[in-house]
C-alpha cells in the first residue's frame, strides 16, 4: 500500500525545547515499505526531524508487527527517510 496523508504518523511525545520527538505510525504497511525514503511525503510538514524516533505498527501482519526506527533525514522537498529500524515484536510462538 502507499502512504496516505489521511493516516499520518501521530506525535506521541516531544521533549522540552522541541529537540526530540517520538512518533507512532499504524498502518497495513510493513517496515520494509515505511522506511523507504520519501514514504512520509508530508513528514517534514508534520514536524518530523532527523533524530526523532518512530514506532511502526503493521496491523496487517499476523501477529501484529512492531518496530522502532529513527528519522535519518527530513526535508521539505524529499520527505522523510528512516533508518532500517529494529523489529521489537512480531513472533508469537505459543
Amino acid at each position: 500500500m502507499a502512504y496516505s496523508t489521511d493516516n499520518p504518523p501521530a506525535l506521541e511525545s516531544q521533549a522540552v525545547g522541541g529537540k526530540h520527538r517520538s512518533w507512532v505510525y499504524r498502518s497495513d504497511d510493513a517496515l520494509s515499505l515505511v522506511r523507504v525514503n520519501g514514504y512520509f511525503s508530508n513528514g517534514y510538514e508534520l514536524g518530523m526531524r532527523a533524530g526523532d524516533t518512530i514506532k511502526i505498527i503493521d496491523e496487517n501482519a499476523s501477529p501484529i508487527d512492531y518496530a522502532v526506527s529513527v528519522v535519518a533525514s527530513a526535508d521539505a522537498t524529499a520527505g522523510v527517510n528512516l533508518t532500517d529500524g529494529t523489529e521489537v515484536a512480531g513472533a508469537d510462538t505459543d
